[in-house]
């Protein structure tokens, strides 16, 4: 697939086929999250690929928003070592989207469950729900989860209406971009 018709099918998707992701397929959105850039080559990241019924059923409660999980083949957890750069949540994202990326290039679709700065109830935050549940070390921060699986519903590309041509500048602030 050309890439910017990748980017342009990348769409929130949070219906799934009951379909497993095949393990060549998980591979290929792991690479795609390893060949993302990061802060001084630091690779802070560590991704949890979680494809247990009962799991993606605890991770659909982390908090509101989050219910697709129950119903997605996969979950991939992205962490990062917040001890090892001071940067964890750029480089982090990065490799969450080279993995909504990948899985639109692989005939996938995906979606963000946003767990870092969330709460899963009043006296806890999502992203000591999603600790305790995988058992992931306190140095490890909890950017983001991104179910994946094979789409159950259709959304069209976005087409040029995304493009807002008076949000950009050209070389100070207020100065019309000319396409």
């Amino acid at each position: 697939m050309e890439f910017f018709e990748v980017l342009r099918k990348r769409r929130s998707i949070r219906r799934f086929q009951d379909k497993k992701v095949p393990g060549e397929l998980v591979e290929k959105l792991l690479e795609a999250a390893f060949l993302s850039p990061s802060s001084y080559n630091k690779r802070p990241w560590h991704f949890i690929v979680v494809d247990d019924k009962e799991k993606l059923r605890k991770l659909s409660k982390a908090k509101l928003g989050a219910s697709g999980l129950a119903t997605a083949p996969l979950a991939i957890v992205v962490t990062a070592d917040g001890e090892k750069s001071d940067v964890w949540i750029e480089d982090a994202s990065i490799a969450a989207e080279h993995i909504h990326l990948a899985a639109v290039a692989l005939g996938l679709g995906s979606f963000w469950v946003q767990i870092r700065n969330r709460m899963h109830n009043e006296e806890k935050s999502a992203e000591e729900y999603v600790r305790k549940l995988l058992d992931i070390p306190e140095n490890y921060r909890v950017l983001c989860i991104i179910g994946v699986g094979y789409p159950a519903e259709n959304k069209p590309p976005h087409g040029e209406g995304v493009f807002e041509w008076g949000k950009v500048s050209y070389n100070r602030f207020g100065m019309p971009f000319e396409k």
